[in-house]
């Protein structure tokens, strides 16, 4: 694998030499979670390393690589739109397209590419990132599609470069892939199943990254925390040797699952005074029923007995979770259930879905679909609910003092900067350019729905 890496960066050398001179750009359009995120920034290291500069927009792009996600319906939609924006660009000064990503592994939608796309240049699939520089070559070369998908798992590649798009906050994956098989989820089908990274991968990304200044490490995975780094290691392990990085001050972790919170987990989370104290516990239906066709393996009595579990051993944790409207038949009751469960966690953060059919998932097969005015319908009671937790939850912040990990200037006031809490909290606050990059300590002084007004302590 090493050697194919090599050999992916020699095609590189070969590419900037090409492109001397020539003051070549390139964009991104990235789609969904941030794993996707983390892949785009490998894209970036790559094409910089070619000799490619970035740029926002898109019409100034030779070169445009659009990282799709296919988790929900309304992204193919916006793909096709933005797709079909591109055969002008194309027309005119010739600019190289690649697709990547996950929906690149469907094949309803990789055909429909070739046939009403055909101005499209590469087609790259989720296990074949690392040979973009040889498809471009390629590309360079023959003027000729490239189509570069594998259907089985691909291997773990060491050693792509990277452009981070923050340098304070920096996302490491940790492992690729999934084995849960949620019913309406198709992205086992499309990442492959579970791969885990080696240990000494991650931490010694992990300890660069820390050298270069980065303060706030999030652990990536479908799945995180059945994380198995061999010999028995596991996510616990992981969190603890991260924990004993200098220069690191915060760390975070998405996705776990429920069914692998073991209590060897929730004591390394309560143990390690660097992981974050907000833990991301996705729910996705509070009606047992619901749940079991789902197939999530958790009912919601064991959900509740989780947190309730997790609050006596970890006194100051706070819940976000996920949650999805308008399942295959799920009735009133039902949702009354998962009304009932947000009211007993009172969760900080819920980031809340209506229910889209996959196709190729076995959800989509499912009888008794929900029509879309009662999902909308329910969705909206759920906002309600939600954002009523959220003004009340935040006044329990007013008066407090607060460890901001400051992020940089405010979008739509110069004089402020921003932040967030441990607990993922937006703050702003006026301060001067020597408190960025810092931990600072805040009074909260105001809530906002939405973020938090503080001052310098």
């Amino acid at each position: 694998m090493k050697s194919d890496i090599n050999e992916q960066y020699k095609i590189m050398e070969k590419i900037r030499n090409m492109n001397l001179n020539k003051n070549l750009k390139y964009t991104i359009y990235t789609m969904g979670c941030q794993l996707n995120e983390n892949d785009s920034e490998k894209i970036s290291g790559m094409l910089e390393q070619m000799g490619y500069t970035f740029t926002e927009e898109i019409s100034d792009a030779d070169f445009v690589c659009f990282n799709t996600c296919c988790v929900r319906e309304n992204a193919e939609d916006k793909l096709f739109g933005k797709i079909g924006e591109m055969k002008r660009l194309k027309e005119e000064k010739g600019t190289i397209i690649a697709i990547g990503g996950c929906m690149m592994q469907e094949k309803h939608i990789v055909e429909k590419l070739k046939k009403s796309y055909p101005f499209v240049d590469i087609i790259f699939g989720t296990h074949t990132m690392q040979k973009l520089p040889e498809d471009i070559y390629n590309i360079l070369k023959t003027r000729k599609r490239v189509e570069d998908i594998i259907d089985i798992d691909g291997e773990i590649y060491e050693g792509l470069p990277i452009k981070r798009s923050d340098n304070l906050k920096a996302s490491v994956t940790i492992m690729y892939g999934c084995n849960n098989f949620c019913t309406y989820c198709i992205v086992p089908y499309v990442r492959g199943r579970e791969r885990s990274r080696k240990v000494r991968d991650i931490l010694l990304e992990i300890k660069e990254l820390a050298k270069e200044g980065y303060k706030e490490i999030t652990l990536l995975g479908q799945n995180v925390n059945s994380y198995d780094g061999g010999d028995g290691y596991k996510f616990s392990n992981l969190l603890r040797d991260v924990n004993r990085i200098d220069g690191i001050e915060k760390i975070r972790f998405i996705s776990p699952h429920p069914k692998d919170f073991k209590d060897d987990v929730i004591d390394a989370i309560a143990e390690c005074e660097k992981v974050s104290k907000i833990v991301h516990l996705p729910l996705q239906s509070g009606s047992t029923k619901v749940l079991k066709m789902m197939n999530r393996k958790y009912t919601r009595e064991e959900y509740l007995e989780l947190v309730e579990k997790m609050k006596k051993k970890i006194p100051n944790i706070l819940f976000s979770t996920d949650i999805i409207v308008g399942f295959p038949e799920e009735t009133e009751e039902d949702f009354l259930d998962t009304l009932e469960v947000v009211k007993k966690v009172n969760f900080e953060q819920v980031f809340m879905f209506i229910y889209s059919r996959r196709v190729g998932t076995p959800a989509d097969k499912m009888e008794n679909q929900i029509p879309e005015e009662v999902k909308h319908e329910r969705f909206n009671r759920l906002k309600e609910l939600v954002e009523s937790q959220i003004s009340v939850n935040n006044q329990k912040y007013i008066g407090t003092i607060q460890e901001v990990l400051v992020e940089g200037k405010s979008k739509t006031n110069e004089n402020f900067l921003t932040g967030r809490t441990d607990s993922n909290k937006v703050v702003v606050f006026e301060g001067s350019e020597e408190n960025m990059n810092k931990v600072v300590k805040l009074k909260i002084v105001s809530e906002h729905m939405w973020y938090l007004k503080g001052e310098l302590e």
